[in-house]
């Protein structure tokens, strides 16, 4: 109220100083003491239907902040309207107590002091809610666009922010000397350091959303000779269910670097088709676990259940998504695949909708050394949450691209659970298919993951062969292929995402190294038994048929009776069991005819 006041106590001056002045000009600046008196009234009659008129116009279109343009807008129009009305006042008047040209030449001089009383007030609360220039990180931003200015009124707008905005940088010329908020735009990619110089910026926030991955290591390099820390803006695709806040700013990662197409941002994705439904997700403590429980939860489930065998991984996954982990609710399941009775027994209980099944052993390594793992968890546990399903109407099981022409006992394993899940396709009602996808970055034992700890640790970089190539995707995309595959994936098939070209592992160490605090060597150390030189998406004889987008191969996938794979024996040899896994692979499997749209699917 006494801010309401405030502004209509200067409204009114304005009106009468706007009325005085405007007679005291038609005058010849000569006023006798009479018409003094009378531009004086006039201008607090007008003063008050002025302020009559304000309610009515917050009445109709509601109140604004002070100084913003839909403010403006309101005075301007209650301005205009109040001038009109004692305009035409006076018109009808035969005996003028002023000139009728004074209302008009007054408000106008009157809406140009109240505007400039409101941009006054405007400016004094921007410069209060700025950070403290003395405890406030001085940093320059790189990018003007809609991410980069949304990201530096953030910044402006935080009161105890740890960043101040001292300059900014674009590559567009129009840009060139262009204020943003105060905040001048000093150049473009080849002015970085003189314009960490002249701002004083101890740090550079690269804040351009979707950008090429040569320039942000183009513009690191030239940030860290300057001895100014870098940053970045995560990608769009990161930030497309929230505002760009400053907690967004984060260390550049290796993903950012690495010069591979992103895709994501190319699939549309509605989660709309999960609402409401009871979703269960195996393996939820893993890395593709969790950040499908992080996505699912956005599409407002009815109820949603996150197993998994790893109590401290329940937890953490818990802490995520909640800020909290008491561990008390329904929504947690520990539980592991291995217990065929307790995994059939949970989801006839539960009964959910849709199931996304992620829970697996994935180490190459380690697997080819103890195949029965593999049989033990990949094999039988798919099995066991497969052999429950019969009410399921969805079920995706999450491959990978190792299943494409199987060599090891990982791609082995993984490749069966995709034929079990297309048997399981022409025997139960739901739809049930798989999803192939590449090496995730940065998830838990990845070969990021590996190197940043031989990096942390001192220890040389180890890369097995200087032509050895991986499909790398993130785990944001990888979950967002699983999703879209909940929508648009048909019975018995595998759906594999188009993830450009493979990278060089010798090229991705290499990277790693140069950003690395000391020198760090790469050692090579041979493919090891089970490992490619490089991976396939597509096995031998599977037609790459892409009905619904460019970017997503639906491929057949035959079926394979689960009596088959009861006779594996995971105690013995591990050379035998992986015999057995291999024979299984390529015996003469269930037929495959043509779906809808042309797609080869499993006959039912």
């Amino acid at each position: 109220m006494p801010r309401t006041a405030a502004l209509l106590g200067t409204d009114g001056a304005a009106w009468i100083i706007g009325a005085l002045v405007a007679t005291w000009a038609r005058y010849e600046f000569a006023l006798t003491e009479n018409q003094l008196i009378r531009a004086v009234t006039l201008g607090a009659f007008t003063a008050v239907l002025h302020a009559a008129l304000v309610p009515l116009r917050r009445l109709r279109s509601g109140r604004h902040p002070i100084g913003s343009l839909q403010e403006v807008q309101g005075v301007a129009g209650t301005a205009i309207t109040t001038a009109s009305l004692v305009t035409v006042s006076l018109l009808l008047l035969a005996d003028r107590p002023v000139p009728a040209s004074t209302p008009l030449i007054g408000g106008a001089l009157a809406m140009l002091f109240m505007l400039a009383a409101r941009f006054a007030y405007r400016h004094r609360h921007d410069l209060a809610m700025r950070p403290d220039v003395r405890s406030a990180t001085p940093v320059l931003l790189f990018g003007m666009g809609d991410a980069g200015q949304g990201l530096l009124r953030a910044m402006l707008g935080d009161p105890r922010g740890r960043y101040l905005p001292v300059g900014a940088l674009d590559d567009d010329p129009e840009k060139h000397n262009l204020r943003v908020g105060g905040v001048r735009v000093l150049g473009g990619r080849n002015d970085v350091g003189s314009a960490v110089r002249r701002s004083g910026a101890s740090t550079v926030i690269f804040s351009v959303a979707n950008a090429d991955a040569a320039l942000i290591r183009q513009i690191r390099e030239a940030t860290l000779e300057t001895g100014a820390a870098f940053k970045v803006l995560p990608p769009v695709r990161d930030l497309v269910d929230h505002r760009i806040t400053v907690t967004d700013v984060r260390d550049v990662q290796i993903s950012d670097l690495l010069g591979r197409r992103q895709v994501v941002a190319d699939l549309p994705l509605s989660t709309n088709s999960l609402t409401g439904l009871r979703v269960l997700i195996t393996g939820a403590g893993g890395s593709i676990g969790s950040e499908l429980c992080r996505q699912v939860m956005k599409a407002d489930p009815g109820e949603m259940m996150m197993l998994d065998r790893d109590e401290s991984a329940l937890h953490s996954l818990q802490m995520s998504l909640a800020g909290r982990a008491l561990l008390d609710g329904p929504d947690l399941i520990l539980a592991d695949l291995r217990d065929d009775e307790g995994i059939r027994r949970i989801i006839r209980e539960r009964r959910p909708d849709v199931i996304f099944h992620a829970a697996a052993l994935k180490h190459l390594t380690l697997l080819q050394r103890h195949p029965g793992e593999a049989v033990k968890t990949n094999v039988w546990g798919t099995l066991s949450v497969l052999d429950a399903c019969q009410d399921v109407a969805k079920f995706v099981n999450i491959s990978t691209d190792k299943a494409a022409n199987p060599i090891s006992a990982l791609g082995y394993s993984k490749r069966i659970t995709e034929l079990l899940t297309a048997h399981a396709a022409s025997r139960f009602p739901g739809t049930f298919l798989s999803v192939r996808f590449g090496n995730v970055l940065s998830s838990r034992g990845s070969v990021v993951t590996a190197f940043q700890r031989q990096i942390e640790a001192g220890k040389p970089l180890t890369v097995t062969h200087p032509e050895v190539t991986r499909y790398l995707m993130t785990v944001q995309e990888a979950v967002h292929l699983v999703l879209q595959a909940a929508e648009i994936g048909q019975d018995g098939e595998a759906l594999v995402l188009d993830m450009g070209e493979p990278v060089r592992i010798a090229d991705l160490a290499r990277q790693m190294a140069e950003h690395a605090a000391s020198n760090v060597p790469i050692v090579y150390t041979g493919l090891r038994p089970g490992e490619k030189l490089h991976e396939d998406l597509l096995g031998a004889g599977e037609i790459d048929a892409r009905p619904f987008h460019p970017l997503v191969s639906h491929v057949a996938v035959p079926a394979l009776d689960p009596m088959e794979v009861s006779g594996l024996d995971p105690y013995a040899e591990p050379a035998k069991v992986v015999e057995q896994l291999a024979l299984l692979c390529t015996q003469p499997t269930g037929p495959v005819v043509n779906g809808p749209l042309g797609v080869p699917l499993q006959s039912h």
